[in-house]
């Protein structure tokens, strides 16, 4: 039997989606835009990890960072029209786990 070339974008989709923490990440900037802190309390992240994957995500253009001048300074992260297009395959995501993943507890 033959085997299926992987395309080399799915490939990279995959990565980048697979990498810990991004696809929660990109499912909290669904609601639209949020600070540092609030992301970082939903999350339960450390500040290091969630600087480094919004750096990430901000290089692979899914994610933007406004600075809002004020005192203090404000930076807020919010999602790309790039990032937006990931809401319909986040929410498939989401019906399938409803109907098919059982958590242990």
């Amino acid at each position: 039997m033959e085997q299926k070339k992987i395309c080399p974008r799915f490939e990279r989709a995959l990565t980048i989606l697979n990498h810990r923490w991004n696809t929660l990440l990109i499912y909290q900037l669904l609601e639209g835009p949020k600070r540092f802190s609030a992301i970082k309390n939903q999350l339960g992240i450390s500040s290091r990890v969630l600087t480094e994957r919004l750096k990430e995500l901000e290089i692979e253009q899914i994610v933007t960072r406004t600075v809002i001048p004020s005192t203090p300074v404000v930076i807020e992260y919010e999602l790309t029209a790039k990032g937006h297009a990931l809401a319909p395959v986040l929410q498939a995501i989401e019906e399938w786990s409803s109907m098919w993943v059982n958590i242990k507890e």
